[in-house]
């Protein structure tokens, strides 16, 4: 109580909260336009405020230019300090607030990844989560995580993401998968074999058959005959019905693996890029979106 009774008694000298926040804002997007928009005042408006700002600490926190802003030293100082305490209470208003609107968190990942990893694991998130609802968004097309469309992304690379926070979640592997009735025990196994290949939409990242004759030390391995499939999935429903064989994700392919539909008889198996949380800060500081990120976590192994 003592304590309490101290900090009360003591005066807090700081700036107008507004002026505080237009000032936040600004830095953020290095705009008075855009900061305008998003407080839902004037530019106007948000450059007072600043001047406010500024008169009060007797310093410039901007360079003005035209049609650009940028921060001065003493900008560079205040702003993280700004982003994180407004971060902090963000969090901890969400935190404290028990009947704060139901909120519709959207997820996006690869459609593959949606179908094999985040599907069969709904029950879990709805039985630890039931105060709000999660949309999934399945696209093998990148979404601008900045624009709205969606909160929070896995994706697939090396990064660097530009703009977001970012955390590795699982590395990928791929090898040889096959039906079990293929009789398939050796590379050699594969020239009286038909080649399943996935036609990838980022080449680079492609974990094709080339580059798996390539580390097994076959040249002669005829790549680029077989059956071409548009879509992955399509490609390991085929391998699992015995029409071929695939070179394809053994993380995502695991159910099958499990069940003994598909096998990987043998070797090498090419190392892949990883599967990253994504978020922009912002919505990484919001509860909702914190609890897909934990789920994910638990969902899927952590590299």
């Amino acid at each position: 109580m003592a304590e309490l009774n101290s900090s009360m008694a003591r005066s807090r000298r700081l700036p107008p909260l507004a002026a505080l926040r237009a000032f936040e804002a600004a830095a953020r997007h290095l705009s008075f336009r855009k900061a305008a928009e998003e407080l839902a005042v004037t530019p106007t408006a948000v450059s007072h405020q600043i001047r406010l700002l500024e008169d009060t600490l007797g310093m410039p926190l901007f360079v003005r230019q035209v049609r650009r802003v940028s921060l001065t030293s003493a900008g560079h100082r205040l702003y993280p300090i700004l982003r994180d305490g407004f971060d902090a209470f963000e969090r901890a208003i969400a935190d404290l607030s028990p009947r704060r609107q139901r909120k519709a968190v959207t997820l996006t990942a690869t459609t593959l990844f949606t179908a094999r990893r985040l599907l069969p694991a709904l029950s879990l998130f709805r039985e630890h989560h039931p105060a709000f609802d999660l949309r999934l968004h399945a696209s093998d097309d990148l979404v601008d995580l900045a624009s709205g469309l969606a909160d929070i992304a896995v994706r697939y690379g090396s990064g660097p993401f530009v703009g977001l926070v970012s955390e590795p979640l699982q590395s990928e592997r791929f090898g040889v998968l096959c039906s079990p009735n293929l009789g398939l025990s050796k590379p050699e196994d594969l020239k009286r074999a038909t080649l399943l290949h996935v036609e990838w939409k980022r080449l680079e990242l492609a974990p094709d058959w080339p580059r798996w004759a390539r580390l097994a030390g076959m040249p002669n391995l005829a790549v680029d005959q077989g059956l071409r499939f548009t879509e992955d999935a399509h490609a390991l429903q085929a391998a699992v019905a015995g029409h071929g064989v695939i070179v394809a994700s053994l993380v995502l392919a695991a159910p099958e693996i499990e069940a003994g539909l598909l096998i990987h008889p043998f070797g090498p198996v090419i190392p892949g890029e990883t599967y990253h949380i994504v978020a922009t800060r912002e919505n990484m500081a919001c509860a909702d979106v914190r609890a897909v990120s934990d789920w994910l976590k638990q969902t899927v192994p952590v590299a």
